[in-house]
């Protein structure tokens, strides 16, 4: 099923500011929270959705993306987890939105002492991907090596005696009001309510051994600069929980002729005075190869000709950019004395004389018509 629009789940508009997102958020927070919808499948995927739609839209770099590309620009499609977490993510990230300590705010109000263990999740891992401006076009597979904290074979594990197994202590405090009780992580176990029970001589004290793994990573056609994509559980495990994501951040190679502007890229053509003024079939570089091109002839310096869906793929859809040609008509700097002498044969000729008319677009006409 479609992603929904993260304005449309926090109830916002895209001009809203940083604390109207943020009490948007905390509405629906309160309202969708497990510990007040015990049991309540449908009522934890929308607490999910709120906390994932408030992680980009609070984030003014992700949000920036967000609106520019869509639920692709942070990886939010194509295979990838997107923003999607799980409920430990957001209880230990969004801790003053819930009233700190992790959810504890919530669990001591609502049921007295929270809503039992949460699933513990491996730390993230950030990896730079350099890809071409041909890559980037279209999309490409990429292999990588990866070094990751992996459960070693023949670990076995028991359930931990400080919290039996539950991942907290609870303490009882006795006040004017009654017993109110309050959960912490267990400082043993670390909230996984299990620790090693046997392990292989390699592996450290949490079971652990750090492998090179080779990770296959097929990136979309249209990514930019700066955009982040995640891959799920393929970051670090961890004993009695689930594995951390996989951060891809894109880099881009700067090409040495075509240069990229959204979804188009750009190249300028030099042509001979000569070209210009009789025309000619010149051999220009585009993204897919080399293709040739018309100049007619009396073509101007500055005149930009476009060839249709030779750019980038949008990273949201199928429709491609367009390759944009700005024409530079080359003026010699030197010349011989045979050609300064045919030439200034034909200075005083009509033919020669700068005549723009009504006809010619002046260059701010021409950037109006293309933006």
């Amino acid at each position: 099923m479609a992603k929904r629009d993260y304005y449309e789940v926090l109830g916002v508009t895209k001009s809203a500011s940083a604390d109207e997102i943020k009490k948007a958020y905390r509405k629906l927070a309160i309202q969708f929270h497990p510990d007040k919808n015990p049991d309540n499948p449908e009522a934890e995927d929308k607490f999910k959705e709120a906390a994932e739609a408030y992680e980009v839209l609070s984030n003014p770099e992700k949000k920036q993306r967000y609106d520019q590309f869509g639920h692709q620009g942070v990886g939010g499609a194509g295979g990838y987890g997107g923003a999607g977490m799980n409920m430990d993510d957001i209880f230990s990230q969004f801790g003053d939105i819930f009233g700190g300590g992790g959810g504890g705010g919530f669990g001591s109000f609502f049921n007295g002492g929270g809503g039992g263990r949460r699933t513990k999740k491996g730390t993230n891992l950030r990896v730079k991907m350099k890809m071409t401006l041909a890559e980037i076009a279209n999309g490409v597979e990429k292999k990588i090596k990866v070094k990751r904290h992996l459960i070693a074979d023949g670990v076995t594990f028991k359930s931990c005696s400080a919290c039996q197994g539950s991942g907290q202590v609870k303490k009882v405090v006795n006040t004017m009001l009654g017993q109110m009780v309050s959960a912490s992580t267990c400082g043993v176990c670390g909230g996984s309510g299990q620790i090693v029970d046997k392990k292989p001589a390699e592996a450290d004290a949490r079971g652990l051994l750090i492998k090179e793994e080779v990770i296959s990573i097929n990136i979309p056609g249209g990514v930019a600069e700066g955009m982040q994509l995640s891959m799920s559980g393929k970051g670090n495990e961890i004993p009695g929980g689930i594995a951390g994501d996989l951060l891809i951040v894109i880099e881009e190679i700067e090409d040495k002729v075509l240069q990229r502007d959204g979804n188009n890229v750009i190249y300028d053509l030099y042509v001979s005075f000569i070209d210009a003024a009789l025309g000619a079939s010149i051999e220009v570089p585009t993204i897919e190869g080399k293709v040739k091109i018309k100049i007619d002839q009396g073509t101007q310096s500055g005149k930009m000709l476009r060839l249709k869906g030779k750019g980038i793929k949008d990273i949201n859809g199928y429709i491609k950019g367009d390759q944009l040609i700005m024409v530079n008509v080359w003026t010699p700097t030197h010349l011989s004395r045979e050609e300064k002498e045919a030439l200034e044969g034909l200075r005083d000729s009509d033919n020669f004389k700068p005549d723009p008319g009504n006809s010619e677009k002046s260059f701010f006409d021409k950037m109006k018509e293309f933006f």
